[in-house]
């Protein structure tokens, strides 16, 4: 069931965290990839310390920036859970020196802070010995095909997947009745067949745990919210939705990629997510010994002081102004009577908009104060037929944001907006 929170939050940090940080691999893919051996990845095991681990530090950090939630791996692909399971040994607290339930400080640090607690969980588990019909050691991307499964005697009434699907659940109940996520984030459901997992049943488990839970997308029809992934939407998602990205091209930690997305292209993601109805769930990968890389942290710090000087712009507002109307993103005020537009690139000679039937009271710069006003005139338009013109913003330097300049626009009444083809004007 869909929460008022999730629709206003507007910015979440997503967690991937696990034993693929020791090396700086791809979490789980990497041996499902044959880049490195089943056994040699679970060696990392041995290399997981969590020794710098500070959730409160963490928690501090994504509130200051505007965070309204997170997200963490509880237990990825490879299986390999943090928190104290009684499924199974494999996990942090019985596998690692790191030996612990890293799971609930995290929670406890989130809700102390204000920020909502979200808690990712694979449904597929490649080291579960009843997951898929060949010897764990021997898994690879050939070995976990949709066919071996089929080839499977008894499908879904295999006595093994029926075996598995209860040890999933059981692990469901233990997240639910333990740390109580205000969110559960789930992946992994492409193989087997849908209808093999009974999502019909683990969906009632979860709300008869968890009344008020929020669920993604990703467990068959129960979903509460579409999760596009990496590629940025072009046409607006239906309903509420998030979306997902990581702040390089890893979701964990990898030491090697450097290919880091500039606070530029952070800030400009998130305002036209933002001015699409969406939240942004920006992700981080912290090291084994659970500090957050440094320059994922002045990342984040340097996107928080633009988030903290524009707040206005996107809390507290809705989706902004169809295609169109503008090159920007927009987001509007709650009461629809103040636009906010984001400008992305340094203004020459004025910032049009297109559409808006209102007469402007007044236009500024957020963020410049009393300073921030800011001369506007209308360029043609037919005001008898009620066809208007186009508003033409002067915009100095001395308001230009190097990340992206924010103008509001204070509107006579309600957003009135023109859409139409143009036509010929009579009465002319």
């Amino acid at each position: 069931m869909i929460q008022p929170w999730f629709e206003s939050a507007k910015l979440g940090i997503f967690i991937h965290w696990g034993i693929y940080a020791v090396n700086g691999i791809p979490e789980s893919w990497s041996f499902f990839n044959d880049e490195i051996s089943y056994a040699d990845y679970l060696k990392q095991c041995d290399g997981f310390t969590a020794t710098h681990y500070d959730p409160k530090a963490w928690a501090t950090l994504f509130a200051r920036i505007g965070a309204q939630y997170a997200v963490l791996t509880t237990k990825h692909h490879d299986g390999v859970a943090l928190y104290d399971t009684a499924e199974n040994d494999l996990s942090v607290v019985k596998r690692t020196p790191a030996g612990r339930d890293l799971i609930a400080p995290y929670c406890a640090a989130l809700r102390e802070k204000g920020v909502k607690v979200g808690l990712y969980f694979s449904h597929l588990d490649w080291s579960h010995p009843d997951y898929a019909p060949v010897p764990v050691g021997e898994r690879t991307k050939q070995s976990l095909t949709t066919a071996n499964f089929e080839a499977w005697e008894g499908g879904k009434e295999n006595a093994a997947w029926k075996r598995f699907v209860a040890f999933q659940r059981a692990q469901l109940t233990e997240i639910c009745t333990r740390f109580s996520p205000d969110l559960l984030w789930f992946d992994g459901d492409w193989t087997p067949p849908h209808e093999w997992w009974d999502f019909d049943e683990t969906g009632d488990l979860l709300r008869r745990l968890l009344p008020n839970v929020i669920i993604n997308s990703r467990l068959g029809t129960h979903g509460d919210y579409a999760t596009p992934e990496q590629g940025q939407p072009i046409a607006r998602p239906q309903g509420p939705w998030e979306f997902c990205v990581t702040m390089n091209d890893s979701w964990g930690y990898q030491g090697r990629d450097n290919n880091y997305k500039s606070v530029r292209e952070i800030v400009r993601l998130f305002a036209e997510v933002v001015g699409m109805g969406g939240n942004l769930l920006l992700d981080i990968g912290p090291k084994a010994d659970g500090t957050i890389p440094p320059e994922q942290v002045e990342r984040l710090e340097a996107f928080g002081a633009w988030n903290t000087k524009y707040h206005e712009a996107i809390w507290g507002t809705d989706a902004g102004l169809p295609p169109g109307h503008c090159y920007g993103a927009s987001t509007l005020s709650t009461d629809r009577k103040t636009l906010y537009v984001f400008v992305f690139d340094k203004v020459v000679d004025g910032f049009a908009v297109k559409g808006i039937r209102n007469k402007i009271k007044r236009v500024s710069a957020v963020g410049n104060g009393d300073g921030g006003e800011l001369s506007f005139r209308k360029i043609g338009g037919a005001d008898w037929v009620n066809v208007p013109g186009v508003l033409w913003i002067a915009v100095p330097d001395a308001a230009h944001d190097p990340l992206a300049t924010v103008l509001k626009i204070e509107l006579e009444g309600e957003l009135d907006l023109w859409t139409g083809a143009g036509h010929a004007i009579t009465a002319n």
